[in-house]
């Protein structure tokens, strides 16, 4: 185990405060168990680094390790943590729990054994941590950590420190949230550039290779973190990754079952279900329609990719303006909020707000006789009236 502790005291100690995410001043660190899933390429490693660092302690005490670490190939976890504990252990933070077979109920073992040691661990976003064996819903308080906000970007990169807003405040006070800007901001300028490379927070240090990663991240996805799962065939992975392709060229794509299931070569039940992994795998994102189950066989009325820089990344050709600006509201609304499709409009956000998102010149036709309902336009850079920028969406977290 001593390979493991040296391990982590040197990547704790390359770990840098700089910038933290969002989740990281909402996570409630007090209690003993917590889990963090997400989509890979997130940020979850570093949030857990970043967190044992700030808590000052030696390795022995408190340290950092990867469940996909060859070491675990031969030594349990529940074994290594016993170890762990018995030598003055009291914080353990576990990555990438998914990669460890039994991981669950080794975890709630030595949860239930240790009742003074801190865990807290972070899986693949596919996991579902309810079916698993020892089921952690109810001792974990888990979290789940979404790509970079067009706020995170900016902090991130240095430009500006804008606060969270929530999103009443910016549909009710616009013109207070405006005042809270610092004069001389130009939103926009940045705006392109977060929208094609930002994100993941890899692509803030290498712009050139970010969609050469995303693709691997893709592959990865389908075929390693995919085959963890119960009901999924290996064997149907090159048709999964067929199935991203074709969606990505088409988006927002508008599903004929029958025609898809027939065109990729996977039975219709199946290709339910892996539209289902792919959405929880943070690759697309599934709109139902109001009124609409969201159960996992129900058809969804439209498919997104998760986010504008998978758009640009698998895109062949440059993406319709309108889907960009689509895409990208519904990335930054949907990690808080239910998001469905009405009737009249893009967007149902909460049972109770409408959205039609347009450019410049988008007027209120569509949304007419609707309560509740805002035009989101973009090239603007502030609200005045019943129109809100669609830029300022990127500050809800």
């Amino acid at each position: 185990m001593n390979t493991l502790l040296e391990q982590s005291e040197r990547l704790i100690a390359l770990t840098t405060l700089d910038f933290k995410r969002y989740l990281y001043d909402i996570i409630h660190w007090d209690s003993r168990l917590i889990g963090i899933k997400g989509a890979r390429g997130t940020g979850k490693t570093t949030l857990l680094l970043q967190w044992i660092k700030e808590q000052n302690l030696a390795t022995e005490k408190a340290a950092y390790f990867s469940l996909d670490d060859l070491y675990f190939t031969e030594h349990s976890l529940k074994d290594t943590v016993t170890q762990f504990y018995k030598n003055g252990g009291s914080i353990l933070a576990l990555d990438e729990v998914h990669k460890y077979k039994n991981w669950s109920l080794e975890i709630k073992n030595v949860y239930d054994f240790f009742p003074d040691l801190k865990i807290i661990f972070t899986g693949s976003s596919i996991v579902d941590i309810s079916k698993q064996e020892g089921d952690l819903s109810r001792r974990a308080l888990m979290y789940e950590l979404p790509g970079l906000s067009y706020r995170e970007y900016l902090s991130m990169r240095g430009i500006i420190h804008l606060p969270v807003i929530d999103l009443d405040d910016l549909l009710f006070n616009p013109i207070a949230i405006k005042r809270n800007i610092p004069q001389g901001f130009r939103p926009l300028e940045h705006f392109k550039n977060y929208l094609n490379y930002g994100y993941y927070p890899f692509g803030l240090s290498d712009s050139y290779s970010v969609y050469q990663r995303i693709n691997q991240l893709i592959r990865t996805i389908v075929e390693v973190d995919m085959a963890e799962l119960k009901d999924f065939d290996i064997r149907n992975a090159k048709k999964l990754l067929q199935l991203v392709y074709v969606i990505a060229q088409q988006v927002p794509f508008k599903p004929n079952i029958s025609s898809l299931s027939a065109k990729i070569g996977i039975h219709r039940n199946s290709l339910n279900n892996y539209l289902y992994y792919l959405e929880q795998a943070k690759i697309i994102s599934l709109l139902f329609p109001v009124g609409n189950s969201t159960a996992v066989l129900q058809k969804p009325e439209k498919i997104f990719l998760n986010n504008t820089t998978l758009l640009a990344a698998l895109a062949e050709q440059q993406s319709n303006t309108g889907t960009v600006r689509e895409t990208f509201f519904l990335s930054m609304l949907q990690p808080l909020y239910q998001v469905q499709l009405p009737k009249q409009g893009d967007f149902f956000v909460n049972s109770k707000y409408t959205f039609e998102v347009g450019g410049k010149g988008k007027g209120q036709k569509q949304l007419s006789g609707i309560e509740n309902a805002w035009v989101v336009k973009d090239d603007i850079e502030f609200p005045m009236l019943k129109t809100i920028p669609l830029w300022m969406f990127g500050l809800l977290y």
